[in-house]
């Protein structure tokens, strides 16, 4: 299945694991290239930039196909040490890197070390932006999407095509994306390849404990919620006790400040919740595309299956004319 993504990432299909904190261990991001498509580790899920480097070198261990590293850079009052995760990633000879919010002042260094950039944008002018700046593909991010959608709300039908026609580009697809009719419908609406999160969390290799899957694929399109709203941050987490609770106090009279919410969404409880399996303790970010999930394969499994469903449908299309 050749695209212009698969060209320029030198993979077999057009499907790629975004980066995910806590979930993209080389475990997962192995299992997906091995697959054929692009595994992804998450830089910040290490605790330092030599711990990046290890888990680098672990991931090589596991395949010998390409994988990427995902890099988010966000404004918080005590930053990461961005400048040190990109140097570990291009010390350890890294080739592809998604990044993902204010990434731009590293996109030179990436460059000039011979990485390829895919940059995750949740809107129209934010690829546009990024292009001009000098990224090789946008993933554009749908409001169905896990994580922090923007503030726009708007869904992959429109933003899909409406990226492809403003952007010179490939573009990847993502938000709500879990199977081959997903993959058939982000192509013909002119991206390039998809990207899932969630998708992958469900699946034998992700790094997680078994009851936080089976709690997603037992949910419905229905079951997540939208946090931070009233925060001008807004995400999408599955719905359980400590989303609701969130939610809850962003509703009272007043609102809230993020202080208030602190304590039931730090990433320690959350990462603690996909530990345990204990789905009530923590956030656990998800998309609506739960309501497409019913069973946890391997990785190898869903790929094939998505592949062929894929075929299938834009036949069955074809037959239309």
């Amino acid at each position: 299945m050749k695209t212009a993504v698969t060209e320029l990432l030198a993979i077999k299909y057009p499907i790629v694991q975004g980066g995910m904190m806590w979930v993209g261990r080389a475990e997962l991001a192995s299992a997906v290239s091995n697959a054929g498509g692009l595994g992804t580790l998450t830089a910040l899920t290490q605790p330092t930039p030599d711990a990046l480097r290890v888990e680098v070198e672990r991931c090589r261990g596991m395949t010998d196909q390409p994988f990427a590293v995902n890099l988010t850079v966000l404004p918080t009052a005590s930053p990461p040490p961005y400048a040190e995760y990109v140097q570990a990633i291009i010390d350890s000879g890294v080739k592809i890197v998604e990044t993902a919010g204010n990434a731009k002042e590293y996109f030179d260094r990436f460059k000039a070390a011979g990485i390829r950039i895919i940059h995750k944008c949740t809107s129209v002018r934010h690829a546009q932006s990024a292009e001009r700046n000098g990224v090789d593909i946008v993933s554009i991010d749908g409001f169905e999407c896990a994580g922090h959608p923007g503030d726009d709300d708007i869904g992959g039908l429109v933003l899909i095509p409406a990226a492809v026609s403003a952007l010179k580009i490939p573009v990847i697809a993502s938000g709500g994306i879990a199977d081959g009719r997903g993959l058939a419908a982000a192509l013909a609406l002119g991206a390039q390849g998809v990207n899932m999160g969630t998708r992958f969390m469900t699946t034998q290799e992700a790094p997680i404990h078994r009851n936080i899957k089976e709690a997603l694929i037992n949910g419905s399109e229905r079951d997540t919620v939208l946090i931070f709203r009233t925060l001008k941050n807004t995400g999408r987490v599955f719905r359980n006790a400590i989303s609701e609770e969130v939610v809850s106090i962003e509703r009272r009279p007043g609102g809230c400040t993020f202080e208030d919410v602190r304590p039931l969404v730090t990433g320690a409880r959350g990462r603690g919740t996909l530990e345990s399996g204990n789905v009530n303790d923590g956030l656990v970010w998800g998309s609506q595309a739960i309501g497409l999930m019913n069973d946890i394969p391997t990785c190898a499994a869903l790929l094939e299956r998505m592949v062929k469903e894929c075929r299938e449908q834009l036949d069955r299309a074809r037959a239309y004319m």
